[in-house]
């Protein structure tokens, strides 16, 4: 609320008065800046692509990837989960440098793939789903099995439809997740075209700044 308030006072109203919740006078230029004087309607669209595609991905893959994981058996399973939790408690931020090195030797850095590509799954949302497919009764399989489904129509058209609580939870947390992500798109993107909204208004911000600076 007092974010929306200071977002319709003038420079000086604001400042003077930042915990006010009513701006004296309502001021629109702020809003006519940000739309006329920045890219912020293609760091919107940007940003609206990006955690689309991010967020149907990471339902997608991640539920793939859990329910093999908690119901075929294949060698080296127990590994690949072990990676998974091995993933899950390494800070994000150990990995920005791997990142941009391996985005750049791929010849995708600067680019829509690069925003996406290398989050497209993560291994929470694999977790989240191994452990709901591990809670669903394999009788319900053995049925479609003995009718002759394969295993992706059995995952697809028999367990996915009950695993409807976590794919919501999934699609909650990818889509928050990836909307305000910052610092993949630091090593992902030089270009402003490809900016997203977080990183256009950080970018908007540290020029502020800067110039506010560059006054005194």
């Amino acid at each position: 609320m007092i974010q929306l308030a200071n977002s319709l006072k003038s420079e000086p109203d604001a400042a003077a008065n930042p915990l006010s919740p009513i701006p004296h006078p309502v001021s629109f230029a702020g809003f006519e800046r940000i739309f006329e004087g920045t890219n912020f309607p293609l760091w919107l669209v940007n940003s609206l692509l990006v955690t689309t595609v991010i967020t149907v991905g990471r339902v997608f893959f991640d539920s793939l990837a859990g329910y093999a994981l908690a119901r075929l058996r294949f060698r080296g399973r127990q590994a690949i989960f072990a990676g998974v939790i091995a993933v899950m408690a390494v800070p994000g931020v150990v990995l920005l440098i791997p990142k941009f090195l391996v985005l750049n030797q791929f010849g995708i850095y600067d680019s829509y793939t690069a925003l996406i590509l290398p989050i497209i799954v993560d291994a929470a949302g694999v977790f989240i789903m191994k452990q709901f497919f591990e809670s669903v009764p394999a009788s319900m399989e053995e049925a479609a099995r003995i009718d002759g489904a394969s295993v992706f129509r059995t995952y697809w058209s028999v367990v996915l439809p009950m695993a409807r609580p976590a794919l919501i939870t999934l699609t909650i947390l990818s889509f928050q997740g990836s909307w305000n992500e910052f610092p993949h798109t630091l090593v992902a993107v030089q270009d402003p075209d490809l900016f997203t909204l977080p990183r256009g208004l950080a970018d908007l911000v540290s020029g502020s700044l800067g110039a506010a600076r560059s006054t005194h």
